[in-house]
C-alpha cells in the first residue's frame, strides 16, 4: 500500500497534509496549538506554507491528530525529513516477538474464531475456530492470500449463510470508507469497490429448531448458521498499542466473542 501526497488548491507540501488532518478531527487551529503547545498563528503559518516545522513539531502534531503511523511518514516527507518508521516484513526475523504473541492470543482464544488482519484485510494468521466456520467455502475463495472482506461477503463464502447479512454487510462497508478516509490507499479503495458490487444472496430461512438464542442488544451480532445451528457472536477489534513499525501499526486483531450459551456450548463441544 503506498502513501501519495495530495494537492490542494494547486498548491503541495505538509501544510495542505496538516489542515486535511486537523479539519478531518474538527479541530480550530487554536485548540492544536493548545494541545501540541504550540501557537496558532505557528499553526497557521505551516498550513500556508509560510513556515516550515521542526521534525519534532511534525511528530507532535501528528500524534495530536492520531495521524496513522504511515501517515506519519508522508508528513516527514513532505516536510523535507526522512520518514520515522520502519516496515518491516513480518516474515522478518526482527518480526519474531510480534508473531509469537499473535500465535499465541489467537491459540489461548480457541475454542472461539480469532485472526488477523492486515490495512488490506489480508488475513495475517487465523485460528482453528475461523477454520470451522470456513468449512464448506469454496477452494477459489481460500486460495492463499486470504482477505476476510471477501471470504465474508462473498456470494459463494460466509454471506450465503449470514441470517442478518444486510446489517452486517452495512456495518463492513462502513468499516472500510472509515480506513480509506484515513489511509488514502488505492488497493483498499479497489477492494472495497470489487467487495461492495458483489450480489447479496438472501439469507437463509430461521430454522426453529435450529436452538437460536436471543441475543441482547448490546452490540450487532453476526449470526451464522453453521452445522445446522444458529451461532452468534459479538466481534472487537485490537491493535498494538504505540507501535513503531507500519506493519505492526496496521495489524488488527479480531475476535469473536459467543453472545449466548449454546453458541458458546457448541463450539466448546467441536473442539474440546
Amino acid at each position: 500500500m503506498t502513501t501519495t501526497a495530495v494537492s490542494v488548491t494547486g498548491v503541495t507540501g505538509i501544510g495542505p497534509l496538516l489542515r486535511g488532518w486537523r479539519e478531518r478531527r474538527r479541530l480550530s487551529q487554536m485548540e492544536l496549538a493548545l494541545r501540541a503547545d504550540s501557537s496558532a498563528r505557528h499553526i497557521s503559518f505551516v498550513e500556508t506554507g509560510r513556515a516550515r516545522p521542526s521534525e519534532e513539531m511534525v511528530l507532535r502534531l501528528a500524534e495530536h491528530l492520531d495521524v496513522p503511523v504511515r501517515e506519519r511518514n508522508a508528513l516527514l516527507m513532505m516536510a523535507g525529513y526522512a520518514p520515522r518508521f520502519a516496515e518491516t516484513s513480518l516474515d522478518d526475523p526482527a518480526m519474531g516477538a510480534v508473531r509469537e504473541a499473535v500465535e499465541r492470543l489467537l491459540r489461548g482464544y480457541e475454542p472461539y474464531p480469532a485472526l488477523v488482519v492486515d490495512a488490506t484485510y489480508t488475513v495475517v494468521a487465523a485460528n482453528r475456530g475461523i477454520r470451522l466456520l470456513l468449512d464448506g467455502v469454496p477452494e477459489h475463495l481460500l486460495t492463499p492470500p486470504l482477505n476476510a472482506m471477501r471470504l465474508t461477503l462473498h456470494p459463494e463464502g460466509l454471506a450465503a449463510r449470514i441470517l442478518n447479512l444486510p446489517e452486517w454487510r452495512a456495518d463492513l462497508l462502513a468499516q472500510m470508507e472509515r480506513q480509506i478516509a484515513l489511509l488514502r490507499s488505492r488497493e483498499l479503495r479497489a477492494l472495497y469497490e470489487e467487495v461492495a458490487a458483489y450480489p447479496a444472496p438472501e439469507p437463509p430461512p430461521a430454522d426453529p429448531r435450529a436452538g437460536e438464542s436471543r441475543v441482547p442488544s448490546l452490540a450487532l451480532p453476526l449470526r451464522i448458521r453453521h452445522d445446522g445451528r444458529v451461532l452468534s457472536f459479538i466481534s472487537s477489534i485490537a491493535t498494538f498499542n504505540t507501535p513503531m513499525d507500519v506493519t505492526v501499526a496496521e495489524l488488527a486483531i479480531e475476535t469473536f466473542l459467543p453472545a449466548d450459551p449454546g453458541t458458546a456450548a457448541h463450539l466448546h463441544a467441536l473442539m474440546p
